[in-house]
């Protein structure tokens, strides 16, 4: 049996891949929106690669062809260049029917390994990251202990795309409460146009164990929850603002209320009056209930 340090997160679009643990928690772990990690048995810490070896091993004698790895947990992009060449080459011994590799990256992730570095891991297999930005807006981003900013997050997209692999990038509906929610919304839509990801993912900034209560601190206790309603106008912006040659969306993870999915900019009329109808014609477009919804 594989031995994972619980909880592990993994994006719904991995739900069929192999998860290889390769980190425990996140290196960062300082954003005041997550509580992915703020476990205590999830303190950051490297998985020993004669442990990662063995995972594998029990994988192959599992018997069934392993077609796709997900590279937990937040942080594995952290390592070395060096270090996760071997992961890879590793995956390739013990599971040789592979087709495609992936993991979460943070921006600063990226900052110490060239162009050339990632397009080798992407020979090796590593094709997609699933890059968090949360938002384009350095006000938003600094209020929640993100670490990084716009020209940081844009870097490291850059870097993906030019190295071959492909960005899929996130941002967090409502993440800059009421009173930055059309800046958020903009500068995010600025920052995704210039990086044109093969995909974009939107999440509602949700809060489980804490509450609201870790983030007033960076908003000097200002920070108000979007209702509904408000959610959805500011994706309406987003949307409005986005300008995308081929990007695969989805709004659709299971802390959203409006499901939405589509290519942009080719469907972004259709995904918009989905919208509007939610926000004026409340009833007339089904919604997730706050039951059904979650992390």
């Amino acid at each position: 049996m594989i031995h994972y340090v619980e909880p592990v997160f993994r994006p719904p679009s991995e739900a069929r891949s192999l998860i290889l643990q390769v980190t425990n928690g996140c290196s960062w772990n300082r954003c005041t929106f997550c509580e992915m990690y703020s476990d205590p048995q999830k303190k950051f810490r490297v998985k020993n690669h004669q442990q990662i070896e063995q995972d594998l091993q029990l994988a192959a004698r599992h018997g069934h062809p392993v077609r796709r790895v997900f590279l937990a947990d937040g942080d594995a992009m952290t390592l070395s260049f060096a270090r996760i060449k071997s992961i890879l080459e590793a995956v390739h011994k013990y599971l040789p029917d592979v087709q495609r590799i992936s993991s979460y990256c943070l921006p600063r992730n990226l900052k110490n390994k060239s162009v050339e570095e990632l397009a080798e891991l992407k020979q090796l297999g590593l094709s997609l990251l699933y890059v968090g930005c949360e938002s384009g807006d350095d006000t938003v981003l600094d209020k929640v202990s993100k670490g990084e900013n716009y020209q940081s997050s844009l870097q490291a997209l850059l870097k993906i795309r030019d190295s071959g692999m492909l960005a899929s990038v996130m941002i967090l509906n409502g993440l800059g409460g009421k009173k930055y929610s059309e800046q958020h919304a903009i500068n995010s839509a600025k920052l995704v146009t210039e990086a044109q990801p093969r995909y974009l993912s939107t999440l509602v900034a949700s809060f489980h164990k804490q509450g609201v209560q870790r983030f007033q601190e960076g908003y000097n206790g200002e920070f108000e929850l979007l209702t509904q309603p408000e959610l959805f106008r500011e994706m309406e912006i987003l949307l409005s603002e986005l300008k995308l040659d081929s990007t695969i969306f989805r709004s659709d993870h299971a802390s959203n209320y409006l499901v939405l999915k589509g290519v942009l900019n080719r469907d972004r009329d259709r995904l918009l009056k989905t919208v509007r109808t939610a926000l004026n014609k409340p009833g007339m477009i089904p919604l997730r209930q706050e039951s059904q919804r979650g992390l």
